[in-house]
C-alpha cells in the first residue's frame, strides 16, 4: 500500500497511537522520504509539545522505521511528537547523503510544527548508535546555517568514533576480527578526509559551542560508552549544557548491546530510559524564535 503523506493524517488518526502511522514527506531536491509518525495530535496543557525527528540504528548500512521503533515509543511515553526517518543508508548512500536529508527532514518538521504537535511545540532531534550520529550531526549543522531553532537533542549510545578503538568496544567485541561497527564507518565515509569533517564526526568537532541542550544515554556495558561520554564532556566543556547518564545493567541492559540492537524488542531499561527523557524535556525550554 502507498504511503499518505504527512498532511493526509489527521490528528485523530488512530494509527498514530502506540504503533506510529507510515507517511511520506516531500523533500526539496529528494523526493519521497518514509517517515513513521508517533503521538500525533497529542498536546501538553501549557503547549510547548516536544516534536522529536528520530534516526534509527543499524551502524550507517542497515535498520528501518520498523527496527528503529522501541525509542520512538518511549518518545511518545514521555510525551513527545516523534517523527521517524528511514534516512537513506549506506554504502549505496555515504556521507553526506544521510545527514543533509535528515537536515531537509528537519526544515519540513519546522515548518510542520503547529499542524505536527500545536502552538509553541519545541524541536529536538534523538537517534540511537548511528543514528546518534546523525542526530549529533544535524545538530551542528542546525547551529553552523542559524536555522532552525533546536530546544535539544537527545544521543543513546551514540556512534562517534570511526577508530572504533575505545575500551568499551573492545570489552564488548572480546577483539573479534570483525567488528560491525568498524565496517559501518568504512561504508560510510567516502575516504580519510571524511574522517576529519566535523559533520561526519562531530564527536571530533574542533567547535562545539552553541550546540543544543544534550541529553547523552549508554549503558554501563555499552560498546558505544566510552565515546559517548567523551562527546558529553566535550560538550560541557564548550559550554552546552548536558546530562550524561550511564543505564545499569541491573535496569535489564545487556551487555555488549547498544539501544540499536535493542530497538527490535522491549526491554526493562527503558523504564530508566523513559525517566530521563521526560526530565530532559522537563527542564529544556523552548529556544528563542530564529
Amino acid at each position: 500500500m502507498t504511503p499518505r503523506t504527512a498532511a493526509d493524517l489527521p490528528p485523530s488518526d488512530p494509527a498514530a497511537a502506540g504503533c506510529g502511522a507510515d507517511a511520506a514527506i516531500a523533500l526539496p531536491g529528494r523526493g519521497e522520504v518514509p517517515v513513521r509518525i508517533y503521538g500525533r495530535g497529542q498536546r501538553t496543557a501549557g503547549g510547548g509539545t516536544p516534536l522529536v525527528l528520530h534516526f534509527h540504528g543499524g551502524a550507517f548500512v542497515s535498520g528501518c522505521l520498523e527496527s528503529g521503533a522501541l525509542v520512538p515509543r518511549l518518545l511518545e511515553g514521555a510525551g513527545a511528537v516523534t517523527v521517524s526517518l528511514a534516512y537513506p543508508l549506506a554504502p549505496a548512500h555515504p556521507f553526506p547523503e544521510g545527514i543533509e536529508t535528515g537536515f531537509a527532514a528537519l526544515e519540513w518538521l519546522y515548518k510542520q510544527r503547529t499542524k505536527l504537535a500545536g502552538r509553541g511545540a519545541r524541536i529536538f532531534l534523538a537517534g540511537e548508535e548511528a543514528g546518534g550520529n546523525i542526530a549529533a550531526a544535524v545538530a551542528v549543522m542546525a547551529r553552523d546555517r542559524g536555522h532552525p531553532p533546536l530546544a535539544g537533542q537527545i544521543l543513546l549510545s551514540p556512534m562517534l568514533d570511526p577508530c572504533t578503538g575505545t575500551a568499551s568496544l573492545r570489552e564488548a567485541t572480546c577483539d573479534s576480527v570483525r567488528c560491525k561497527w568498524s565496517d559501518g564507518w568504512m561504508a560510510y565515509l567516502r575516504g580519510p578526509r571524511d574522517a576529519e569533517h566535523p559533520y561526519a564526526v562531530p564527536g571530533a568537532s574542533s567547535r562545539l559551542a552553541d550546540i543544543a541542550p544534550t541529553l547523552v544515554l549508554a549503558g554501563e556495558g555499552d560498546p558505544m560508552r566510552d565515546e559517548a561520554q567523551v562527546y558529553a564532556e566535550r560538550l560541557r566543556a564548550a559550554g552546552v549544557p548536558v546530562q550524561w547518564n550511564l543505564i545499569p545493567e541491573a535496569a535489564g541492559w545487556q551487555p555488549a548491546k547498544t539501544l540499536g540492537d535493542m530497538a527490535s524488542e522491549p526491554c526493562a531499561c527503558g523504564i530508566a530510559v523513559q525517566a530521563h527523557l521526560r526530565g530532559f524535556f522537563a527542564q529544556t525550554a523552548a529556544p528563542p524564535p530564529a
